[in-house]
Order: C-alpha cells, then sequence, then structure tokens
C-alpha cells in the first residue's frame, strides 16, 4: 500500500500555515511535506507534528533570493560558501523534524552561461551535502523542474537528473521523481517507474496539465499506482497540487489508498 504526504505548502491553504498540520491530521494523513521551513524555529515545526502525530518527510534547502529569479544555490559557481550554509542549516532543520529526506535545489542557469561549470558545482556541492547527511542516515533528493514551471532550471529530464546522480556517486543520493514535472518534460511514465526502481527516493504527484487533484488530466494515476505497488516502492508519495477548490473536497481520490 502507498504512503501519501500533504505537502503543506500547497494543501490545506484555507487555513495559516500553522494549523495545517491539524488539517492534514484531521484529513486522514500521517506524514507532511512542505518547500520551506525557515520561517519558523525548528522547535515549533517539530512540537506541531508531534501534537499531530505526523511524520516529516521531505522539505527544500532554501531558494537563494527569489525576487531576482534565484532557484537554489547549489549550482551556481562562486556562491558554494552560501550554498554549504545553506546545506548546513537543512541539516540542523532535519536532524531537529525527524526528517529522512531534504531536497537540495540546483539552481538557474543564465542564459550562455556556461552549463558545465554549473554542473561540476552542483557535484561538489552535492557530494558534500551527501557526506554531511549519511552518519545521520538522512538522503540527499535532486529533483528535474519541467521549464514551464522553471525555465533555465539545471535540468528538467529525468535522465539528466540520473546523470548528475551517477557523477555525483553517493549511496544516499537520490532522483526525486515528480510526476508532474516528468510527464511534460520526458513522458512514458510507465517506463521511468519501472526502468529507474531503486533509484528514485521520493515521488510527487499532480495532474497534467493544471497541477490539481491527480483525479484529472492526461495522466492515468490509478494505473500508476498500482505499478508502483507492483514493484514494492517503500517510499512516500508526496500530494504537491494545487487544490481546484476546496482541500479537503477534493480528497476524493485518496479514499481507497487510506
Amino acid at each position: 500500500m502507498l504512503k501519501f504526504a500533504a505537502n503543506l505548502s500547497m494543501m490545506f491553504t484555507e487555513v495559516p500555515f500553522l494549523e495545517r498540520f491539524k488539517a492534514a491530521k484531521d484529513a486522514g494523513f500521517s506524514a507532511v511535506e512542505f518547500l520551506f521551513p525557515y520561517d519558523y524555529p525548528a522547535a515549533l515545526l517539530a512540537e506541531k507534528l508531534s501534537e499531530n502525530s505526523l511524520q516529516q518527510v521531505l522539505f527544500n534547502t532554501a531558494p537563494g533570493n527569489t525576487d531576482i529569479g534565484e532557484w537554489g544555490l547549489t549550482a551556481l559557481p562562486g556562491r558554494e560558501q552560501d550554498a554549504r550554509r545553506d546545506i548546513d542549516l537543512a541539516l540542523e532543520y532535519a536532524l531537529k523534524l525527524g526528517c529522512p529526506s531534504v531536497h537540495v535545489m540546483a539552481g538557474v542557469v543564465p542564459v550562455g552561461a556556461n552549463r558545465e561549470k554549473y554542473e561540476q558545482t552542483f557535484v561538489e556541492n552535492i557530494r558534500y551535502a551527501a557526506d554531511r547527511f549519511v552518519g545521520h542516515n538522512i538522503n540527499v533528493m535532486i529533483e528535474a523542474l519541467n521549464p514551464k514551471i522553471k525555465p533555465n532550471y539545471l535540468f528538467s529530464s529525468q535522465y539528466q537528473t540520473l546523470e548528475l546522480a551517477n557523477a555525483i556517486d553517493r549511496p544516499n543520493v537520490f532522483t526525486q521523481l515528480d510526476l508532474f514535472h516528468a510527464q511534460i518534460v520526458d513522458g512514458n511514465l510507465s517506463h521511468l517507474i519501472t526502468s529507474l526502481a531503486g533509484r528514485y527516493g521520493h515521488i510527487q504527484i499532480a495532474s497534467v496539465p493544471h497541477r490539481h487533484e491527480p483525479d484529472e488530466g492526461e495522466i492515468n494515476y490509478p494505473y500508476l499506482f498500482e505499478l508502483l505497488d507492483s514493484i514494492n516502492y517503500s517510499g512516500w508519495v508526496g500530494c504537491e497540487y494545487l487544490p481546484r477548490a476546496d482541500t479537503v473536497a477534493g480528497l476524493g481520490w485518496i479514499k481507497p489508498y487510506q
């Protein structure tokens, strides 16, 4: 049986962020993920998790200065000190929240820049993250983002992500298989799920094209859920989607899996 985690950055936005933990619990979730924890003390977030018997399963490193278009610093040449500061901060939060995985964000490559320098910087910084995390049994996730959502992100295809994971060559580095992004860029999701089994450590879902509940659009999620069960996928499935309207009203799709 698959395990689903509510994404509190996108779901339950009917209430303030700190109230979303209880909303997720009341809706039947036992785990949560979100984008960034850094606006709140780790102790406060840990308290919310404990109060609601929830497990934190994923969050991201800090995005950098989003006002100037940054979306992660890990691949940016000359920003290694800043990137490693963010990695160290993420480790502090992961330890306090009991979180087993952290998505380390790569960053945007300026048009005309030397991509090889960005890729090499990313590889070196992810090795740093992996080596810092491994002693705490925390995994590093790297995720491809489709160009419609984040133009010029370092990598957009699952195959690019896999090549980078191979170059990083650390046992606790996994790809993060977001089926929304993967469908838009690569397609053939059943092939990705089966051929890359063991290489991805976390999955996220949303409909295509509108990024809503996984009961609409062009992806046959019930089929993919059965496929994931058949290959004994044991990781978490993050519900990283934008509800069409009220979050709870749109949760009919998950009832057979809870």
